[in-house]
């Protein structure tokens, strides 16, 4: 069984962001949430939104950095050391330039060009041992464009991609935590939504 005991899904805040490729790791928290009827409730000592879930026995953190982005590690540190809750036993979910809309897939460590994991490895101890959920978001093609993609919100047909991936990507996160990664990994890793011209 998993030693996961904190979830992150990354994003920025304010209305003005919550639709846009760059909180893809936030709408992933927020499906995840739902699934187990609980809600996100603001919480200033942890800098983020967070709420509780048990699976399979193991109480389970989940957490949304309210701060922007290229600071998400400021509220995962702050709760990983207050709980005691090692990088290993952090799952951290993020939109992925390198994937295409309609795939996911987990990673364990390694480095990432995203800022917001960036951020939680500085704040880590510059310790990369924690588990990644990748969202594919597509890359725009050139690096002049991708500030204005991440930014930006998706077309109808790649946003329903995204959710379908989200979807699927929640279902194996409880096998994860109820099984191991590799039967998520598996799972997962063979699912792909296709994105309707």
């Amino acid at each position: 069984m998993s030693d996961i005991r904190l979830i992150v899904g990354l994003g920025n805040p304010g209305p003005e962001y919550e639709n846009t490729r760059h909180n893809a790791g936030a709408w992933f928290l927020e499906e995840l949430a739902a699934r187990f009827n609980t809600s996100l409730t603001p919480e200033s000592k942890f800098f983020g939104k967070t709420a509780r879930i048990t699976v399979a026995g193991q109480d389970i953190r989940l957490l949304y950095p309210t701060t922007f982005m290229n600071k998400s590690g400021q509220a995962v540190g702050a709760l990983a050391n207050f709980y005691r809750i090692e990088p290993e036993q952090i799952l951290v979910a993020f939109d992925e330039l390198d994937l295409p809309a309609g795939v996911a897939k987990f990673k364990m460590g390694g480095s990432s060009s995203q800022n917001g994991v960036r951020d939680i490895v500085a704040r880590l101890a510059n310790n990369k041992n924690f588990l990644r959920l990748r969202i594919g978001i597509d890359h725009p093609g050139h690096k002049s464009r991708v500030t204005g993609h991440v930014l930006g919100k998706p077309a109808l047909a790649e946003k329903e991609a995204i959710d379908s991936v989200i979807d699927e990507a929640v279902r194996c996160t409880e096998i994860l935590l109820k099984d191991d990664l590799k039967t998520a990994q598996n799972r997962l890793h063979s699912f792909k939504a296709e994105v309707t011209k």
